[in-house]
């Protein structure tokens, strides 16, 4: 046989399907904008922690699993990652603003002040 003839060696092949996303991560990012969404409206701030805290976990897991042959979405998991972390450090700023002012007697009386003046003037 002339090498002409020969048939050409073949690639590693991953069996011609398209590498998929990381569900961990793509669950990452869906929480991510979640929390932050959450905290920012400080009324569900809580929950938006709770869905940080969770955000960080499945962004973890989704930069450990985009590291497999086949799977991608690195970028999705940093970006999960990223949004969780931030929701999670505005929800504990949040937190610890809110108990530093209600911990703080002459704060509490002057929005009391401030509530009865508007009281007062709603009356008239």
């Amino acid at each position: 046989m002339t090498a002409s003839s020969e048939p050409a060696p073949r690639a590693r092949s991953t069996g011609g399907t398209p590498a998929k996303t990381s569900a961990a991560a793509t669950f990452a990012l869906v929480f991510g904008v979640a929390a932050l969404f959450s905290v920012l409206t400080a009324i569900l701030a809580w929950i938006g922690l709770l869905l940080g805290i969770i955000g960080v976990i499945l962004g973890i897991f989704g930069l450990k699993m985009s590291r497999r042959p086949g799977v991608t979405g690195r970028g999705v998991a940093i970006g999960g990652l990223v949004l969780s972390v931030l929701a999670v450090l505005l929800g504990l700023a949040l937190a610890a603003g809110i108990s530093t002012f209600v911990n703080d007697e002459g704060a509490v009386d002057r929005l009391q002040q401030q509530v009865d003046d508007l009281r007062d003037r709603l009356d008239d």
